[in-house]
C-alpha cells in the first residue's frame, strides 16, 4: 500500500481565516491541520483525552519537518493520511500526507518524531501494550512498501557538481 493509498484519517476544508497575502493558505495552518489529524491518530490508537487523563501522560512533539509542495486555496478540501514509518516502546517515528481532496495532488508532507511522556517527570515513558500494538499494526500495512521520497530529507542548499 503506498502512501497515496493509505486510508483517510481526516478530512478538512481550507477557512477563509487561513488565506494570507499570497492568497493561499499560510504555512502556518498547514502545521495546524496536520496537528489536527495527529490528535485523530492518537484518538485512534487509544492515546486518547481520557487516557491521558487517566495515566498522567502526554505526548511531545520532538521534531518535525514539513514540506509545502503544491498550493491549497481558500475552500480546498484536504485529504490526511498518516503512515507509521518506525516506533518503539516510547517514540513513534510518523509521516503524513496532506492532499486536495478532489484534485488527489500532493499538497505537504509532515514527518514526526513523537514521544510519549510521563507528566509527573515529565520524563519519557514506555506507551502501554495496546498502543505499541497499534502503531505496529500501522507500521505493518506499509511493510512491503517503500518509504515516500520526502521521508527522511534534511534541509540544505543543493548546489549543482
Amino acid at each position: 500500500m503506498s502512501s497515496a493509498h493509505a486510508p483517510i484519517l481526516h478530512q478538512q476544508k481550507v477557512l477563509p481565516e487561513w488565506i494570507d497575502y499570497n492568497q493561499h493558505m499560510n504555512v502556518a495552518y498547514y502545521v495546524l491541520v496536520f496537528d489536527n489529524a495527529l490528535d485523530v491518530f492518537l484518538d485512534e490508537i487509544g492515546l486518547t483525552r481520557e487516557y491521558r487523563k487517566r495515566a498522567h501522560c502526554t505526548v511531545y512533539v520532538l521534531e518535525t519537518h514539513v514540506t509545502y509542495l503544491q498550493e491549497v486555496h481558500e475552500g480546498d478540501p484536504l485529504d490526511m493520511t498518516i503512515r507509521v514509518i518506525d516506533c518503539d516502546a516510547k517514540r513513534m517515528h510518523l509521516y503524513l500526507e496532506m492532499r486536495h481532496g478532489t484534485k488527489g495532488f500532493l499538497a505537504a508532507t509532515s514527518e514526526q518524531m513523537i514521544l510519549h511522556i510521563d507528566q509527573a517527570g515529565p520524563k519519557a515513558c514506555e506507551m502501554p501494550a495496546s498502543i505499541q500494538a497499534a502503531l505496529e499494526q500501522n507500521k505493518a500495512l506499509f511493510a512491503d512498501t517503500p518509504l515516500p521520497d520526502k521521508a527522511g530529507a534534511s534541509v540544505g542548499i543543493r548546489r549543482a557538481q
